[in-house]
Formats: C-alpha cells, sequence, structure tokens
C-alpha cells in the first residue's frame, strides 16, 4: 500500500522513511531544500504536485520527521498528528527553549558543570531551520480511524522515544502492518530520550519504565510488519521488540552493577557507561543513564537523594 521514500537529513542516524499512498504522506522529513526536492520526485514519480497531497500523518514531532509538514500544508495539505505533538510542532522554538532552560539545571543538577550542561542544551538551536513551525489541523488519540487510499488506518499511542508518539496500524494484503515511526527500528535500539515536566514544575516523566511498559504492550498486538522511521522495515516485530527489551534490561543491569560500587551521580554513570562522549552525545548518554536509574529506583533496586544540589543515587 505505501512506498517507503527515502528522504535525506542533515542528521547523524542518515536518511528518515517518509511513506506515501495515494494524496498521503507520513512522515515527510526535515525542512531542507535536499530533502524537498527528494520529496517532490516521489510525488512526480506518482503524478502528484505538492498541491495534490491532501493529508500529511506525523507519528512524532522530531525534525526529521515533522519538518517538510508546513510546506504541504502552505499547498493546501491537512496535518494529522496527536495532541502533545500538535502543541510542539505549532511553535517549535518555543517547545526547544523551554527544554533547554529545563535541562541546564537538570543536567547540573545530575553532576555536570554548569557551563557543559548549558553548553550541551544549546546544541539542539541547530535543528531549527529543519523544523518549521506547522499548526495541526486533526488531532488524533487512540482508537481513532484514518482514511487512506480508501483503506482504514487505527490509530494507537506509544511511549519511548517522543513525546506524543502515535502509530498507524492497517491490513496489507493480509499482513497487519504498523508504521512504528521510531518506536522500534529494525538494527538500531531507539533513544529513550529524556523529556521535560509537561507543565513547569511539574514531574519529570520517568520515560524508559514507561518505553519498556509500552515495548512489551505493542509486542501482544500481533503486527506482522513495521514500517519503521529509518532504515529497513521490521519483517519479525515481536522477536524485534524481545531484542530491544534484552538489550534494555542488560544495560539496567550494568547500571545497578555501578550503583552497587557506590553512590554516585547520573553523570558518573554515563562515564562509568560511555567512557568520554563528544558533547554531541551528552543528551543521549545522559538519557539513558538517568533511565536506567529510573528503572531501578521504580524496581525498588537504587534510592535517589539530594545532597549539595547534586543528586545522588545509592543502593537500597
Amino acid at each position: 500500500m505505501f512506498t517507503r521514500v527515502s528522504i535525506p537529513t542533515p542528521f547523524q542516524v542518515g536518511a528518515v522513511n517518509a511513506y506515501v499512498a495515494g494524496r498521503t504522506v507520513v512522515d515527510p522529513g526535515p525542512d531542507s531544500e535536499e530533502a524537498w526536492a527528494r520529496l517532490l520526485e516521489a510525488l512526480e514519480a506518482r503524478e502528484l504536485a505538492p498541491s495534490d497531497v491532501e493529508q500529511v500523518l506525523v507519528t512524532h514531532p522530531h525534525p526529521d520527521h515533522f519538518g517538510l509538514a508546513a510546506r504541504l500544508r502552505s499547498n493546501g495539505a491537512r496535518v494529522l498528528a496527536s495532541s502533545t505533538a500538535a502543541d510542539i510542532m505549532v511553535d517549535f522554538a518555543a517547545r526547544l527553549h523551554y527544554e533547554q532552560e529545563y535541562f541546564a539545571d537538570f543536567f547540573e543538577r545530575c553532576g555536570i558543570s554548569r557551563e557543559t550542561a548549558v553548553a550541551v542544551t544549546q546544541l539542539p538551536e541547530a535543528f531549527l531551520p529543519y523544523a518549521q513551525s506547522v499548526a495541526t489541523d486533526r488531532e488524533l488519540a487512540a482508537g481513532d480511524v484514518v482514511t487512506v487510499a480508501d483503506e482504514r488506518l487505527t490509530v494507537d499511542e506509544v511511549t519511548g522515544h517522543a513525546a506524543g508518539e502515535i502509530i498507524f496500524s492497517f491490513d496489507d494484503d493480509g499482513d497487519d502492518t504498523g508504521i512504528v515511526g521510531d518506536n522500534v527500528l529494525a538494527d538500531i535500539t531507539p533513544n529513550p530520550f529524556l523529556l521535560p515536566p509537561v507543565d513547569r514544575g511539574g514531574q519529570r516523566p520517568r520515560v524508559l519504565p514507561a518505553f519498556n511498559d509500552s515495548l512489551r504492550w505493542l509486542r501482544e498486538q500481533g503486527h506482522d510488519r513495521f514500517l519503521t522511521g529509518h532504515r529497513e522495515p521490521v519483517e519479525s516485530p515481536r522477536d524485534r521488540i524481545d531484542e530491544i527489551l534484552a538489550a534494555h534490561e542488560s544495560r539496567t543491569d550494568e547500571v545497578a552493577d555501578i550503583v552497587d560500587e557506590g553512590a554516585t551521580t547520573p553523570a558518573a554513570v554515563m562515564t562509568d557507561l560511555f567512557g568520554d562522549l563528544p558533547a554531541t552525545e551528552y543528551f543521549s548518554g545522559m538519557s539513558e543513564a538517568v533511565g536506567h536509574l529510573d528503572v531501578l529506583e521504580a524496581r525498588g533496586r537504587v534510592e535517589r537523594r539530594e545532597t549539595g544540589g547534586v543528586v545522588v543515587y545509592e543502593r537500597a
């Protein structure tokens, strides 16, 4: 049903997969001239112009997935995304600045110097040119149905890689197929990126515990195939989810061993896991360190306390 289109991105992950069916585009790619040219080429191959696209479906609000939605919307397409994604995409710069403000303080409390914490959180400014803000015309929730080329796609909400993630499931010639964005990837373990509180002053979401729960739920939904946000499809969804969960569990065990050696900070855990990371990898490194500490805390395996303005974890 869907044709996969490899859209170039300037990001380390490489090309992103857009999907085209009928007059619908899923995850059109980042807002760059190179990406736009590739998408136009794919549309022209189907004898479509940008003005022929009727709807753009967004799996999650990361720049490499939604950036070109604004151009398609300006040509008449409707944008469909979750309500959380809609809130982020309508003013992506404001969302980024909120995250920068929160994580500069959070990383300092995790044991990173103030100067490094500020520098690390400023790096995503480079993403802004690729993430043109866009309004959402229809906000989607679990159980909603979207019609694409006379086929019904069912919406489900998932958790773990980004705020406001949704997937689209449909019957493809007898195969139960899901378009899953970056929630499950064939040869990459998706990053459980840290998220700030939904509301200022609120509780930080515990992303990795929620991701594990979401993956267990998704494993039981009976999909035969996943169309992914990057690289190749997943042909055995249940097996691939088991591999990701096993990788998460193995890393959680590593972090437990680190804490067993003595009280430690999340920054120290990151260094023990990955060595001296470049600044560009600090956010993903801290996301892993804090995520696995969150899992251990939820299990009652570690305790968290604050001393001298720095968060310390120790064996419970």
